[in-house]
């Protein structure tokens, strides 16, 4: 973990956690398995304070990630995804790795309070320069959010972290991976015929958490570090 860390915080993870979905449970899966598969997480949305007024909206888009410990992850699932619970999948990454790729947890300046208004200021200023998409303000902005600037929704308690860009990775970079139960099994026997290439797929050999664990269950699965064959 980066800073300080103590195996007792249960509400500290040394982990940041990317949530994918889908229409469906097998639909979710196998959009997982295709993820595994490429290695990359796709930065397709700009994010942050300038999302819709930075000069290059593509140079807002970001991958985003909860740094919410996986045993507590289902309330992001509940609040985010529809009613089938099961369509619903979670990579985890190792904070320190998201930090070595740019990526950071996200600051919040409420709309009107004083810290909201310096940065509209830099936003402004780097409007007026004869290259506004060069501004150093633009590389800050998709890690910046407006709690109350669009509507009455405040979302501090998903306790988010983005990387500005596709994120790529290796199988050995992922600490665990979030997938309902059901389908543990069929995820074990895939990534098991992965390995050596046999396939043609990765081979992700991490654990295999479901988000509705008890803490106790989930901190036995990382302590194993094996796949549920």
């Amino acid at each position: 973990m980066l800073g300080r860390a103590n195996s007792q915080w249960e509400d500290m993870s040394p982990d940041v956690i990317h949530i994918t979905r889908g229409a469906n449970a097998s639909e979710s899966y196998e959009n997982l398995l295709s993820i595994l598969d490429t290695g990359c997480l796709e930065a397709r949305n700009p994010f942050g304070a300038a999302r819709k007024s930075c000069p290059d909206p593509a140079s807002q888009r970001a991958v985003c990630f909860t740094e919410v410990p996986v045993h507590l992850v289902l309330r992001i699932i509940q609040r985010r995804l529809p009613s089938d619970r099961s369509a619903w999948n979670g990579i985890a990454f190792r904070k320190s790795f998201v930090a070595s790729r740019g990526g950071g947890p996200i600051m919040y300046a409420y709309d009107g309070s004083p810290h909201a208004e310096a940065l509209e200021a830099m936003m402004q200023a780097a409007w007026s320069t004869p290259d506004p998409a060069s501004a150093p303000v633009w590389r800050l902005t998709p890690y910046v959010d407006l709690p109350g600037r669009h509507g009455t929704y405040y979302w501090e308690w998903e306790r988010e972290w983005r990387v500005v860009g596709d994120l790529r990775f290796e199988p050995a970079d992922v600490s665990c991976l979030i997938v309902p139960e059901q389908y543990h099994q069929d995820a074990a026997r895939h990534f098991m015929d992965a390995v050596g290439g046999k396939s043609g797929h990765k081979a992700y050999l991490c654990p295999l958490i479901d988000a509705t664990w008890s803490l106790e269950r989930c901190r036995q699965a990382m302590r194993d570090r094996r796949l549920p064959v």
